[in-house]
């Protein structure tokens, strides 16, 4: 489907888009407060500057528009092995003798697929995936920069955020959040022999002085 906005109009419509205080974080930042959570908002000191960091939950939550992070898109590349005649290459002269003598060509072209929540524009189409691409490999160094260093991320779509879809979104961000929380603060239970009663902690006493006190009592 053809992009139908101009390329001036296209512009102008991405230039208003901010990339902080969007909706989608307003809305998970709204309903991790009304819930009793409390975060900081894009700490530079944290690997990727996540929308939201829970330092005691070791968690990292960013709040990606489906678009800008390319939610869905599979870029691939497809082998199109099509016969050709070499003499319809305006630069036949640089092919080498085997390839000019040999009418099969394969031709690597980059393939597409659109997801339903992210469609790249038309306009200028080049640009774009160029865009989206850098922007999914530097979410992926981010993520694995945080995971290594024991921090738990958590990703939130855009589209996962509808009013039908935000409760059950949010409520397993929750359990996560919970599960992880349990994980990094859970004690070492000390096991003991029930076999041996001397390893059993018991309070201190001095038998004599007990024999002492029963006798006093008898008498």
């Amino acid at each position: 489907m053809s992009d139908t906005m101009s390329p001036s109009q296209r512009h102008r419509c991405m230039s208003r888009i901010r990339s902080k205080d969007t909706k989608p974080e307003l809305k998970v930042r709204k309903w991790l407060w009304s819930h009793g959570y409390r975060y900081r908002l894009n700490v530079r000191s944290v690997p990727g500057s996540p929308d939201i960091v829970m330092r005691p939950y070791r968690t990292a939550i960013f709040v990606n528009g489906c678009f800008w992070h390319g939610h869905g898109i599979e870029f691939r590349v497809k082998n199109l092995e099509l016969i050709v005649n070499p003499q319809d290459f305006q630069d036949f002269a640089s092919f080498s003798e085997q390839d000019k003598n040999n009418n099969a060509f394969r031709i690597e072209i980059n393939g597409i697929e659109d997801s339903p929540c992210c469609k790249l524009p038309h306009t200028n189409r080049d640009f774009w995936v160029a865009k989206i691409r850098r922007n999914q490999e530097r979410d992926r160094r981010n993520y694995q920069i945080l995971s290594e260093n024991g921090w738990q991320v958590i990703v939130v779509w855009e589209c996962q955020l509808t009013s039908k879809k935000i409760e059950h979104t949010m409520r397993e961000v929750e359990l996560l959040l919970n599960q992880h929380f349990l994980d990094i603060h859970k004690t070492k239970v000390r096991s003991y022999n029930a076999d041996t009663p001397d390893a059993l902690p018991q309070a201190a006493e001095d038998s004599a002085d007990y024999g002492k006190i029963q006798n006093k009592k008898q008498g």
